[in-house]
């Protein structure tokens, strides 16, 4: 079993930069792939991207690619979403989720662990 922690989020401007940051315990962290999903207010939640054990792929949402960059340090049991040019419809609760399979997923329901959500408002 894995915990998450997500941190990082706040208020910024269009056109800014964030980066949210997510601490993982438990199991050895690289056993896992990592996921970042965001949820509005009003609407389903989207899958943002996701991160093979290693780090070597990475995977985004349309609505984020080229803008967004996931990144893992298996060292410190922690994966980042580094937030550029941000958009108020970026506006949302993020969530870091977790899961021991060995191929990663842009699917919601594939990942068993799930972090309590960082809030990110972008202002126009």
């Amino acid at each position: 079993q894995v915990q998450l922690v997500e941190s990082g989020g706040g208020l910024v401007q269009t056109g800014g930069s964030l980066r949210l940051s997510c601490a993982a315990s438990g199991r050895p962290f690289n056993l896992y792939i990592m996921g970042w999903f965001r949820q509005a207010p009003g609407k389903e939640r989207e899958f943002v991207s996701c991160i093979t054990r290693s780090g070597g792929t990475t995977y985004y949402g349309d609505s984020v690619k080229g803008r967004f960059t996931m990144s893992r340090d298996n060292a410190k049991s922690t994966v980042y979403l580094q937030m550029n040019s941000l958009k108020p419809e970026d506006t949302a609760v993020y969530y870091c989720a977790a899961d021991s399979s060995f191929y990663i997923s842009q699917i919601e329901r594939e990942y068993n662990y799930w972090g309590q959500g960082t809030q990110v408002t972008v202002s126009s």
